[in-house]
This record gives C-alpha cells, sequence and structure tokens, in this order.
C-alpha cells in the first residue's frame, strides 16, 4: 500500500482493534465450529509471555500445504511468535493438526493472493486493510482429514 508511514502507523492500528474487538470473536467461534470455508485459527506460543495465542487467519490449502497471507506482515503479533518459535497447531475444518510455519518474506504476498484465493471477500480485504503483505507456508505433520 502506497501513503506516508503516518497513514500505514494510523491504518494498522485502526484494523488491528477492528479486528481484535469487532471481527475476530465471533469469527473464531464459527471456524472452531467448521462452519467458515478457508480459514484456519492458529495457536502460536507467545515468544514474551510463552502462553498460547489464537488467531484466525484466511488460508488457501494445496495439499498438506496451507498458504496464509498476513496483512501486517512482522507487525503482527502471530508473525512475530511464528518467527520466534515456528512450531504451531492449526485448526482447520474440526481438527487440530501439528505443523511448522515459514515465514517467506520474499514471496509475492500479492500474486499468491491473485493465484486461485477461493474467498473473493478475504482476498479484498487483506490488500485493503494490509500494510506490509508476507506470505506464510504452513506445512502440516499429517494429511488434511475430510
Amino acid at each position: 500500500m502506497t501513503g506516508s508511514a503516518q497513514d500505514v502507523a494510523r491504518r494498522f492500528r485502526w484494523t488491528r482493534r477492528l479486528q481484535r474487538y469487532v471481527l475476530n470473536p465471533p469469527m473464531r467461534l464459527l471456524v472452531s465450529a467448521g462452519l467458515v470455508a478457508d480459514h484456519a485459527i492458529l495457536e502460536t506460543v507467545g515468544r514474551k509471555t510463552g502462553k498460547r495465542r489464537l488467531n484466525v487467519v484466511s488460508v488457501k490449502p494445496d495439499g498438506q500445504t496451507l498458504w496464509v497471507v498476513s496483512e501486517h506482515g512482522r507487525r503482527a503479533g502471530y508473525v512475530a511468535n511464528i518467527g520466534a518459535q515456528p512450531r504451531i497447531r492449526v485448526r482447520f475444518g474440526r481438527q487440530w493438526y501439528q505443523a511448522t510455519a515459514t515465514l517467506l518474506p520474499e514471496d509475492d504476498a500479492r500474486a499468491r493472493l491473485a493465484d486461485n484465493w477461493s474467498q473473493e471477500s478475504a482476498r479484498r480485504a487483506i490488500e485493503r486493510f494490509g500494510t506490509a503483505l508476507m506470505t506464510i507456508r504452513i506445512d502440516l505433520d499429517e494429511p488434511l482429514r475430510p
């Protein structure tokens, strides 16, 4: 996104508040119940606290891999947590999976979003509100179950 550093910081703060207090609580319930397609809950370990942290993300499944595009890159808490501890758990559908997440800052996140991202509204939201897009590859330890 273009804009001054001040505009980017303001958009980041506004988006984070909107997601934290308005969008994520009901989405977490819907995703946990397996009612929202192509979304997952990532469970990371807090890099400072050691507590588990849950985040709802839009994903693109590809075999035993899930692709995520983070809107705020390393500024997102879950991305920083993955950078410190790449072993995570993922709830996709109604199942939990052990996985390893890899940050791919060199990957073209916009091209990845354009490449068959099935949730058009999620793709548009990521592009609209994103301040520093970053791709994350999540390799599941076991195949996805139907």
